[in-house]
């Protein structure tokens, strides 16, 4: 594919014409710069001479005369027969009479971000010519490389203003996942409505009550840039909510935990072995039925204030598990900046600790996918504060190449987020995201996160150790993971008296580090806090 660019009329701008033949040659494509300064006439000749399959043209010097220019253009190519893909790029108020002329495929006012140019450049179009968005996990990623996809969950009080911000999400074209947050009502009694709480409708997301209001939200979303569609698994009846989500917003990956929605955390009355029995069940139907799952269970540790040795070695247990459960694609969650207090750079070695050990069960069967996201407990109350950290925390984990960023709005620590935060929380994001993309030193090589990963390798497996040696199954049954949460193999200081974990260790950051402590505050290792 050739394209020809150049600014038009007396616009001597080269800066955005350039950029974006500089992105199309990097995208195959064969590119012709014809200069700025560049009358009509000189322009049609360029294409009859070059014959290119799109042309560029620019113009940024003002609305009446760019209005003019479009005319002459319009008129010109119908004298002369040329027909061509056009395209445009200019300032908000020129690119608005771009779009009004009608001449134009694409209309660029320069508040676009490198990868929304790439992927036009990338576009593929069906028989209607309509834009063709990828609708599985896999091809999406593929698609759209290097820049990872953009996942946001929403979840207002009321189904009608979920709804409209679906909609609007998906017009918007940012997002590539929406996440769709039932209220603790839906999540715990969707399919038992009569225990329902009616004053607590609306809580903590949105009061879906039918199959039907999960139709509508997918119908939202078939606008725009096509999201792909999922939503939080429920605390309960989680093979039931599986396959309505199958069957309601074809569900884009579904993610449940191990251990947790139970008397683990309270989310839910079901007791610990019964849930982690459940759970696997559920994460088994899911990878039998093709659908990618995330285990979302090492960042409920790191919620409640355990060490870095027992997030690590969660994170491999919950990918160990859903490899033998028969999950194909499987998405791996990187919580960052949790718990409060950890160093970036010892967040790093944490991460690709558990990076490494989920990367080691990859082969044929069993494709791994990383995503990233902060910590909604970094995010500060002051509202400016929260827009630095959320962009701080962003681009420290692109440090880990994410295939998905799941961005969590600047305003959560205080409300939950309507579409307009979530809008732009993703431009902050993205823009993180677009800098990291430039070139980052590699952070791998740095020793002191190096050594402090390879130590938490290593006491990870000193807990899988002393897991191995109860005699109740293989490491991964629920039998042994039950068993290890009683007997505090698997223990976090946010359990203690609340659960049915013994909640008997203490941690505390020491030089930016998650450790286990003793009494006195000192630093202890795994085989001193499990007496090994």
């Amino acid at each position: 594919m050739k394209i020809l660019a150049g600014a038009i009329g007396s616009d001597i701008h080269t800066a955005g014409i350039l950029n974006f033949l500089n992105l199309a040659g990097k995208e195959g494509y064969e590119t012709i710069y014809i200069g700025s300064v560049i009358g009509i006439d000189k322009l049609l000749d360029s294409i009859e001479e070059a014959s290119p399959d799109i042309v560029a043209v620019s113009y940024r010097l003002g609305k009446e005369s760019c209005e003019g220019l479009l005319r002459e253009l319009k008129m010109s190519l119908e004298n002369r027969g040329i027909e061509k893909r056009l395209i445009f790029g200019g300032t908000v108020e020129t690119a608005e009479i771009a779009k009004r002329s009608g001449l134009f495929e694409k209309v660029f006012d320069g508040s676009e971000m490198p990868e929304e140019v790439v992927m036009f450049l990338r576009g593929r179009t069906d028989a209607k010519g309509e834009v063709d968005y990828p609708q599985t996990l896999l091809e999406r990623i593929t698609a759209k490389k290097p820049y990872p996809l953009i996942r946001h969950h929403i979840g207002l009080e009321t189904v009608e203003a979920t709804e409209g911000a679906v909609r609007n999400l998906a017009e918007s074209g940012l997002l590539d996942i929406i996440s769709l947050a039932p209220d603790q009502n839906c999540q715990q009694w969707f399919f038992q409505q009569e225990n329902m709480i009616s004053s607590e409708d609306g809580a903590g997301g949105a009061p879906f009550r039918t199959r039907e209001d999960f139709e509508r939200m997918y119908k939202a979303s078939r606008i725009g840039n096509y999201p792909l569609m999922r939503c939080y698994s429920g605390t309960r009846d989680l093979l039931k909510f599986s396959l309505l989500f199958k069957e309601t917003i074809n569900n884009a990956w579904t993610a449940v935990p191990l251990t947790w929605y139970s008397q683990l955390d309270g989310r839910s009355d079901r007791e610990l072995l019964e849930a982690i029995r459940d759970n696997q069940g559920a994460i088994a139907w899911n990878g039998g039925s093709g659908i990618p799952v995330e285990i979302n269970e090492a960042h409920q540790w790191a919620l409640r204030y355990c060490h870095a040795s027992i997030e690590v070695t969660t994170a491999y247990l919950a990918a160990l598990s859903a490899k033998r459960l028969g999950v194909k694609v499987y998405v791996a969650q990187y919580m960052f900046n949790t718990p409060p207090g950890i160093s970036p750079r010892m967040d790093l070695a944490k991460a690709l600790a558990k990076k490494e050990l989920i990367e080691s069960l990859k082969d044929e069967n069993f494709t791994p996918v990383t995503m990233v996201r902060p910590g909604l407990m970094s995010l500060p109350a002051d509202p400016d504060m929260a827009r630095g950290q959320l962009v701080s925390s962003v681009y420290t984990a692109m440090k880990i190449d994410p295939e998905i960023v799941h961005v969590v709005a600047y305003c959560e620590a205080t409300r939950r987020a309507s579409d307009v935060e979530i809008i732009e929380s993703v431009k902050m994001a993205k823009q993180a995201i677009n800098e990291a993309i430039k070139g980052l030193p590699d952070f791998k090589q740095d020793k002191v996160i190096q050594d402090h990963k390879e130590y938490l390798k290593s006491e990870s497996a000193t807990i899988i150790e002393a897991m191995e040696k109860i005699k109740t199954g293989e490491l991964t049954s629920s039998e042994t993971i039950y068993a290890a949460i009683k007997l505090g193999i698997l223990d976090a200081p946010g359990l203690s008296k609340m659960s049915v974990a013994k909640g008997a260790v203490r941690t505390a950051i020491i030089d930016g580090q998650s450790c286990a402590v003793d009494e006195e505050g000192k630093r202890i290792d795994e085989k001193e806090r499990l007496s090994l």
